[in-house]
């Protein structure tokens, strides 16, 4: 079965640190690499995602599903880009070097490749690192962080609840697609995509039934326990900062500060390799 934005247990360090310190430091790194356009920062910023991957100990395959739809996501935006606007690279750096001359205005230039290159870069070091963060934090820990940083406790505990059900909306999805392949439906790959998209929605009424069942038990459940009577909660998975979590803040805010810098010294947000 498919693990979609599901918490991973693995001994790491990035595990051991608190969810607010990771929730920090992934704020911290999204403004570090979405304020810039500056290809070197972005490069290393790429690498030192990859590297926090293998610190964490998760695997390409923990995640496989999540790539999977990261790399269409790239792959169609930069197309898109490509389709609506193919000059703006060279709108940007203001030069001009054809590669490949195609009819109209979709000649393959220098820029327009180099620009893209920035895109692709910009989301392959910020999505892993989302990624990164949900699979090592807990939900419960992820409520408490955000209930820390001043989000009240109720949204908290809401989008807790909504990443603990995600894996058993999965879950129920592939005993319900189960059932229904025992009755005779076909949703193996040998079946065309069409026949497979209609046996997958004849699924999407029995879990949407299951689903509000299963959302009304636990409304009543936390509204017999008085849940959000009071204006303040504890937390039984919060902890205090550790070196560890300072340190790791302390490095990421010092990314924002190096992208801002290098945003004045270089004179804008762009990176022009094309400057004469």
């Amino acid at each position: 079965m498919t693990n979609l934005f599901n918490y991973i247990d693995r001994p790491s360090p990035i595990h051991r640190l608190t969810g607010a310190s990771k929730l920090v430091c992934l704020i911290a790194w999204s403004v570090a690499a979405m304020t810039s356009f500056y290809t070197p920062l972005l490069v290393a910023l790429t690498v030192a995602a990859l590297v926090l991957f293998r610190v964490a100990k998760l695997r390409a395959k923990d995640i496989s599903f999540m790539l999977g739809i990261m790399i269409v996501y790239i792959a169609l935006n930069n197309v898109l880009i490509f389709l609506f606007s193919p000059n703006h690279g060279t709108e940007l750096y203001g030069s001009r070097t054809v590669l490949i001359p195609l009819p109209g205005r979709y000649d393959i230039t220098a820029e327009q490749l180099f620009y893209h290159l920035n895109v692709i870069l910009k989301n392959a070091c910020t999505i892993p690192i989302v990624l990164l963060f949900i699979c090592t934090t807990n939900p419960s820990e992820f409520a408490a962080s955000l209930n820390r940083i001043g989000v009240s406790y109720r949204v908290s505990y809401a989008v807790a609840l909504a990443l603990r059900y995600i894996p058993d909306v999965q879950r129920e999805y592939h005993d319900i697609s189960l059932a229904q392949q025992a009755r005779g439906t076909e949703m193996s790959k040998k079946a065309s995509l069409i026949n497979r998209l209609k046996a997958a929605s004849s699924i999407l009424i029995p879990l949407i039934l299951s689903s509000m069942d299963r959302i009304e038990t636990i409304s009543n459940a936390m509204e017999l326990r008085g849940f959000g009577k009071e204006k303040k909660r504890t937390w039984y998975s919060a902890r205090p900062f550790s070196k560890a979590d300072i340190a790791g803040m302390v490095v990421c805010l010092l990314l924002v500060v190096l992208s801002l810098l290098l945003t004045y010294l270089n004179g804008g947000r762009y990176y022009n390799p094309f400057m004469k």
